[in-house]
């Protein structure tokens, strides 16, 4: 499996002003094999340590910060001769100790040379109750599920992400059918490399929805054994909202649909945990769309997507029959899994922070808005064909962006006012359009 992450790994090992690094994101997202393949492809050897398993591993962080020691200890456990420019060092679940997070702010002053890479499935909620962190000592990767253009990779369909990379539109919408079948296929399969690995394996979809639902299990789990007790009964109640969030015309996020009289006071502590373990993305409406969009954010009016389209549609109990084979039961739900992976695309673009714009009227809403090179880029997503962009329209007519888009199933045309680019090509719209 090929991750996007990989190029970064590599940029931050040859860095002069390279770090420890803490790569953050959700359960099952794929940080300990990104750690264990980029230290396959890139040194000699790999120190693995699990602070979860390991409590002889984590026992070594309680002493003091004496790092020469703290790597005796770990030569001792691991059986290796560390070398430090050619041995990676990975300390995974490092939120079980919270004195490991400290330590790295030790190998940063006085043991640079070392090689760190940190990870942990709740390292969120660690972080924001640990009182230590060595601020300005680590560097930060934040691990998404698998984005379109890594799953096609995963399914031996690079040529057809190479071709989307080269911008032929024209030989792009020759192949818009099998772009459309993959697309569709990776709305029920999503982006959580378990399950991408067992469909490009047996393309057999029913094991596919067996490892999302156990996904979801894990997470409920981890609801019970690691959140605060008494918010646990919101936090289950607030993630299970989100499909019938979504599935609303308006998909601003709304308490009341939680449970009747639900107030935002009531459930901002389970939304913070759902935050901090990765497994939601909040994006805030904007009072105005001016740069820089952070400083216009209307805190009191967000969306709330899930970490992985695929994931959503189990929670939902999506047919495979009827997202493939396009029912029309299904047209209502459609734009929430449209708008679910469009948001998922374009967080996996570290450099693009997203929100949306809604009008005082309620007469036009933006479905997400970007910030890139000084500019504002509207964006507006269509289920399928529908080649209508009143809400753009109406958006473009008030602040005259420069670029507006629609992303839609339709192929890729450019208006004077305008650009619409299929669904499948979302990706390429940051790397090449703005």
């Amino acid at each position: 499996m090929k991750r996007d992450a990989l190029t970064y790994l590599e940029a931050w090992k040859n860095s002069p002003e390279r770090k420890p690094l803490i790569i953050r994101g959700a359960r099952q997202v794929g940080k300990t094999w990104l750690m264990q393949e980029f230290g396959r492809r890139a040194y000699d050897q790999i120190a693995y340590i699990n602070l979860e398993s390991n409590a002889i591993a984590r026992s070594l962080f309680t002493v003091d910060f004496n790092i020469q020691r703290i790597i005796a200890g770990i030569q001792i456990e691991t059986g290796l001769m560390i070398d430090a420019q050619n041995t990676l060092l990975i300390i995974d679940e490092i939120q079980e100790s919270p004195a490991a997070i400290t330590a790295l702010k030790y190998f940063q002053e006085n043991a640079a040379q070392y090689h760190i890479i940190c990870a942990g499935s709740l390292l969120g909620v660690a972080l924001n109750r640990h009182t230590s962190f060595p601020v300005g000592k680590v560097d930060f990767l934040d691990l998404h599920p698998l984005n379109f253009h890594e799953f096609l990779d995963a399914v031996q369909q690079t040529s057809l992400k190479e071709l989307l990379l080269q911008e032929n539109w024209d030989l792009i919408q020759t192949f818009a059918p099998k772009y459309i079948e993959l697309l569709r296929t990776y709305y029920y399969v999503g982006g959580m490399p378990e399950a991408i690995l067992a469909y490009s394996k047996r393309q057999d979809f029913t094991e596919v929805r067996s490892i999302q639902k156990r996904i979801l299990f894990a997470y409920e789990q981890d609801f019970s054994k690691h959140a605060p007790h008494d918010i646990v009964p919101r936090i289950r109640m607030l993630w299970n909202s989100i499909p019938a969030q979504l599935a609303k015309e308006n998909k601003k996020f709304i308490y009341g649909i939680i449970r009747q009289g639900a107030r935002a006071k009531d459930y901002e502590l389970a939304l913070a945990w759902l935050i901090d373990c990765g497994l939601v993305q909040q994006v805030f409406n904007v009072s105005k769309p001016a740069v820089p969009l952070k400083a216009y954010e209307d805190f009191g009016a967000f969306k709330l997507f899930m970490v992985d389209v695929g994931l959503l549609g189990a929670m939902a109990d999506l047919d495979v029959r009827t997202l493939l084979e396009g029912n029309t039961i299904f047209q209502e739900f459609k734009g929430a899994l449209t708008e679910q992976y469009v948001a998922q695309q374009l967080i996996t673009c570290h450099t693009l922070q997203v929100y949306y714009w809604s009008a005082q009227n309620a007469r036009a809403e933006i479905d997400f808005l970007v910030q890139r090179s000084g500019e504002i880029i509207p964006i507006e997503v269509k289920a399928e064909e529908n080649l209508q962009a009143k809400s753009l329209r109406v958006y473009y007519d008030k602040f005259q962006p420069k670029q507006a888009v629609r992303t839609s199933m339709s192929a890729y045309r450019k208006e004077s006012w305008m650009e619409n680019i299929p669904l499948y090509a979302i990706l390429v719209f940051p790397i090449s359009t703005i």
